[in-house]
């Protein structure tokens, strides 16, 4: 007998393709209306996101205001009922001949009215007011709901502003993270293990069954505003050091995550989609950062942050007071950690021009973090990292604008990869 034929999915760069030629129709067909009338639409996509080796998502605003669409050719297994009935998304199954190379299995593409994101089941709730106020207001009353980041299928955070009339108005914020009920789990986990061992992490509030935690808005400002104003070079970065030093040892029992650098062939593949033209350029940081880190001694494990970079360092003035975004704390190698960080910082003029001091922020950083680690395995990574950042430059219906964003990203990476030592 005959074992069953492995899927050939198609190329990402087919599958975007298509979603950006054909999305009128699909938003059309995946909220029931009739195919023939899609030009009506007019959707405007709002959001892209290409997750390397899984596939492509995006979301899309309908042109009457009446909401907005996702869709994803991410695989999914067929929907079942809610409980009233109603399936949670649609999916539309597209014959591979129409657009792919002969031998292409057919596309799916899943579509559904957003907040009802199928991997999400928690923000269909937390992006309701109504519903929110209910929630985590503790009987204070909800009067701002924003939504902060949204990554279809993969995590949204919503920030709520409530206020309490007695003994006297004021007002407090929260965050509330949205992610598979699984990984949220992971997260409070995390949170409440970093606290114990006194990292600036912020207070979880509260904690859902369907995938949402709530936690405390903590004070301060990002590390990039003290970036901007002088790279830097009034902190201290051994104090990075120090408070990386701080992850207690049970992060060692947590699962482990390949570092960016580790998965820098899916990431240039998703950047050679966004830049096809400098696909050369592309393939050699792939090749420079493979031989770096394969050169370069990278460490032992120890425990990490694993996400490691400015946004997610709170301070006041020119001291440290929170550290965000640990959903990916575990095992791993200090250099690349720390590599996150220079990674991230060697992109931002690229995100903002009046970030004018970057050299001297890397030159500042990277002299410190390199007496504890291997400077090839330092800086091979942050040009890993670099490499991880170009293809999120890609803004919908603004080409003339990420285009050259993009670029910059990639000169930051080989800019990078050159301070590897030969």
């Amino acid at each position: 007998m005959d074992s069953p034929r492995a899927a050939k999915r198609w190329p990402e760069e087919r599958q975007l393709a298509f979603i950006n030629a054909h999305a009128s129709r699909l938003v059309a067909s995946g909220i029931g209306l009739d195919p023939s009338n899609y030009d009506t639409l007019q959707p405007t996509q709002v959001q892209l996101q290409h997750r390397p080796g899984a596939g492509i998502s995006a979301l899309y605003a309908l042109r009457d205001g009446s909401g907005h669409i996702g869709l994803t050719t991410e695989e999914l297994p067929a929907p079942a009922p809610d409980s009233d009935g109603t399936l949670p998304y649609t999916q539309l199954h597209v014959p591979g001949y129409e657009v792919a190379p002969q031998g292409f299995d057919e596309l799916v593409v899943s579509v559904w009215r957003h907040p009802r994101d199928p991997k999400l089941p928690g923000l269909a709730a937390a992006a309701v007011p109504e519903r929110a106020e209910v929630a985590f207001g503790a009987g204070d009353r909800l009067t701002h709901l924003e939504t902060v980041a949204y990554r279809p299928l993969r995590r949204a955070v919503l920030r709520a502003t409530f206020a309490q009339t007695e003994p006297e108005l004021t007002e407090r914020a929260i965050y509330l993270k949205v992610m598979r009920p699984d990984l949220a789990d992971e997260l409070v986990e995390r949170s409440r293990l970093l606290a114990g061992a006194g990292l600036p992490v912020p207070d979880v509030l509260a904690h859902q069954e369907d995938g949402v935690a709530a936690f405390r808005e903590l004070s301060g400002a990002s590390l990039s505003r003290l970036i901007m104003h002088d790279g830097g070079t009034s902190l201290d970065p051994a104090e990075l050091v120090a408070l990386l030093d701080k992850m207690p040892a049970a992060v060692l029992d947590l699962p482990h995550r390949p570092a960016w650098a580790d998965r820098v062939d899916r990431y240039a593949s998703a950047a050679r989609t966004a830049l096809p033209e400098a696909a050369y350029r592309i393939d050699e940081l792939e090749r420079g950062v493979r031989d770096a880190l394969d050169a370069a001694d990278r460490g032992p494990l120890v425990p990490t942050h694993g996400d490691f970079y400015e946004a997610n360092l709170l301070m006041d003035e020119n001291r440290l007071v929170g550290l965000l975004d640990v959903d990916n704390v575990g095992p791993g190698r200090r250099a690349d950690d720390l590599a996150c960080l220079l990674g991230h910082v060697a992109v931002l003029p690229a995100v903002d021009p009046r970030y004018v001091h970057i050299n001297e922020a890397l030159d500042h950083f990277g002299s410190v973090f390199e007496r504890g680690c291997d400077p090839r395995a330092l800086w091979g990574s942050a040009a890993g990292v670099g490499v991880s950042l170009i293809a999120g430059a890609r803004v919908p219906g603004q080409v003339d604008e990420w285009v050259p964003a993009a670029m910059g990203r990639l000169e930051a990476a080989e800019r990078l990869l050159a301070r590897v030592p030969g």
